[in-house]
């Protein structure tokens, strides 16, 4: 991942430096449990313990000529540890190491993300609470349709991340998985009995079967989800994105000091993070078709897989701790402007209380049809001739006949929207 939008955490998790550390944790559980067991010298463990280290650097020039980075790997151990170093590895195929490794950064960057979700969500719970009897239009087809409340489009957008934390739990159990099961799977060199205790000392769980690799279906769940969560925050942002636009302005991205929006213009403030967010849930959904690639690969295994996951998975992890940081920053910070939300549901001259009058005629005793036809028929004055939608059904006899204008006038009221809202709250927890 390019600087601008490396995070400090998962540039850690995915350096040269943390990778070979996590493969230096592997294989010293390994030697450990074989320790236990008695299948290698207690007191050549205790010297690989004491001695194994390695120098990234070296690594990679060993590298150069073995062009295999796992024998670079350990020769640059064997290099520090000495003659046990031969116990090292032992039994071992390349992506025992590699396959259990991984799983390890993807747990360690899984879990960051997990509590980057919650944290949003605890915002989006905040704005759903804080707004929820904020009235703004609600839009079908991009069309004022009936009122609703900025609150409950925040309640809308807290239970579906709520189900991404599920989901992500989940996919953290599918892809926290290891195998120590030697060339093919079959450990002829191993018994399996060493790769359970290891994973258990890693804290993962031991693979039930594999071939020369961990199944690729793990890490394209884990792909597929990250791409699900970012679909959602990009629902979220071409959300904010349009009610930010400037015959609309109802909602507004924060603008610091000394913030600019062009170069040209000095008058722009652009929704900038929410149309990024919207170019990173690309970026996601590409990676996790690569992913869904990777799955069908030759016999026991081929590698046209690691070459893309070294790029899609910290890539991918990277973004959504980014994404994330910054939309729990822009929920927390977002410019709310309730008196253009009123202004804006007023705009149609109370067309949206159609529904309302609609009802009400049918519970007179009016035909849908009819009463349809007559709400309708002045609702098509209003967008037409721009007059007061309650003003022309006090003055069509069709609709007085059956309604007073007491009674017309009660259907104009916001405020029974609250009665059911508040009832979707305390469904979903919001709320007692």
């Amino acid at each position: 991942m390019i600087k601008r939008y490396s995070t400090e955490d998962m540039t850690r998790i995915w350096s040269d430096q943390n990778k070979f550390n996590t493969w230096k944790i592997v294989e010293l559980a390994v030697v450990q449990v074989m320790s236990d067991k008695d299948i290698i010298p207690k007191e050549s463990c205790k010297i690989i313990h004491e001695k194994a280290d390695f120098d990234v650097d070296r690594i990679l020039e060993i590298e150069k000529t073995t062009r295999h980075d796992v024998i670079a790997f350990l020769t640059n151990m064997a290099e520090y540890i000495g003659p046990d170093s031969r116990f090292v590895h032992m039994g071992m195929t390349s992506s025992d190491l590699l396959d259990t490794s991984l799983a390890l950064q993807c747990k360690e960057a899984g879990e960051i993300i997990l509590e980057k979700l919650i944290k949003f969500k605890d915002v989006l719970k905040e704005n759903a609470i804080k707004y929820k009897d904020t009235f703004q239009i609600g839009r079908s087809h991009g069309i004022h349709a009936e009122p609703i409340t900025f609150g409950l489009k925040n309640a809308l957008w807290h239970e579906e991340i709520d189900r991404h934390i599920k989901r992500w739990k989940q996919s953290l159990e599918v892809i926290s998985v290891g195998q120590i099961s030697g060339a093919v799977g079959t450990y002829q060199h191993i018994d399996p009995e060493i790769e359970t205790l290891v994973c258990d000392k890693l804290g993962i769980d031991a693979e039930t079967v594999s071939n020369q690799v961990i199944q690729r279906d793990r890490h394209a769940d884990y792909l597929l989800n990250l791409s699900l969560i970012g679909a959602t925050i990009e629902k979220i942002s071409i959300e904010i994105r349009h009610l930010q636009r400037t015959e609309v302005l109802e909602v507004e991205e924060y603008f610091l000091k000394g913030q600019k929006g062009s170069s040209a213009m000095p008058h722009k403030r652009n929704p900038i993070v929410t149309e990024r967010m919207t170019g990173f849930a690309r970026l996601l959904r590409s990676n996790a078709l690569a992913a869904l690639e990777n799955v069908a690969l030759w016999h026991e295994r081929d590698i046209s897989h690691s070459s893309v996951e070294r790029i899609i998975l910290p890539d991918s992890t990277t973004l959504m701790d980014y994404m994330l940081n910054k939309m729990i920053f822009l929920m927390k910070n977002l410019y709310v402007y309730p008196e253009n939300m009123m202004k804006n549901i007023n705009l149609t001259n109370g067309l949206i209380f159609s529904q309302e009058v609609l009802l009400a005629l049918v519970k007179s005793g009016i035909t849908r049809e009819d009463a349809y036809e007559f709400v309708q028929a002045n609702a098509m004055r209003v967008w037409k001739e721009k007059k007061d939608f309650k003003e022309l059904l006090k003055e069509d006899k069709e609709i007085t006949d059956k309604l007073s204008d007491e009674e017309i006038d009660g259907l104009f009221n916001l405020d029974k929207i609250l009665i059911n809202i508040n009832k979707i709250y305390k469904r979903i927890g919001i709320v007692k």
